[in-house]
């Protein structure tokens, strides 16, 4: 009974791969589309109109930081997600490619180092006018610290899914298990933010362009035609 229960009741790794349907990568969509409201949308930097001091906490909205918590914090649980479904039905397909575990792990990384990012969020949220512990928070100095950890704190976790794009591209071009034009589309974030970290320094650029990937590759695997999510 044993024997028969291991050879025709679990399936091997490649047919639980191909149990997917194929539209597992629209979780990617949706962590793409949460990053852009967490990120972006919701974007607590006030237009700047002189250089930022402690008065600048008066121009803030809670309203925003809390909104970016919670869409953010639905960003890291979609990245968690995307991540074990990558393992289950990406790697057991192509279990020579490192390049398809550096993807998994790069989601990971990106969850993790974005959890802080959206938790400065809520910690504004929090103390913030209007906020559950206004009364018996911070004062106006202590809140303008928290929104400078805020300045490129939900954008800099990002560098994560910026080196899973290079990841998809290489498995694009080099593997050919992805399409051509999601490789094509993947170098963009990598390219971009290569080029504004050299030339500038600036840390915050994955958060920019990498959540607008996602939608676009992302949403190429789950309709279009490549090998790993077929």
């Amino acid at each position: 009974m044993t024997d028969t229960l291991s050879s025709h009741a679990l399936p091997t790794a490649p047919e639980q791969a191909g149990r997917s349907g194929g539209r597992w990568p629209l979780t990617g969509v949706l962590a793409g589309v949460l990053g852009i409201a967490g990120t972006l949308a919701f974007d607590i930097h006030p237009t700047p109109t002189t250089k930022a001091s402690a008065d600048l906490v008066d121009q803030l909205s809670q309203g925003k930081a809390h909104a970016s918590i919670v869409a953010g914090y639905l960003c890291v649980a979609a990245l968690l997600v995307l991540a074990a479904q990558w393992r289950r039905f990406v790697e057991p397909r192509v279990p020579g490619s490192t390049a398809a575990r550096v993807v998994s792990g790069g989601l990971t990384a990106a969850a993790g180092a974005l959890a802080l990012g959206y938790g400065f969020k809520g910690m504004l949220a929090v103390y913030l006018p209007g906020g559950m512990d206004e009364a018996i928070g911070f004062d106006r100095t202590g809140l303008y610290v928290m929104y400078v950890l805020n300045d490129f704190g939900s954008y800099i976790g990002w560098l994560g899914v910026t080196v899973a794009a290079g990841a998809i591209a290489w498995m694009a071009f080099r593997e050919r298990t992805v399409s051509r034009w999601i490789g094509a589309v993947s170098l963009l974030p990598v390219v971009a933010v290569t080029a504004f970290v050299g030339a500038t320094g600036l840390p915050g650029f994955p958060g920019v362009i990498s959540p607008l990937w996602m939608v676009v590759a992302f949403a190429g695997l789950a309709f279009g035609r490549s090998t790993i999510s077929r």
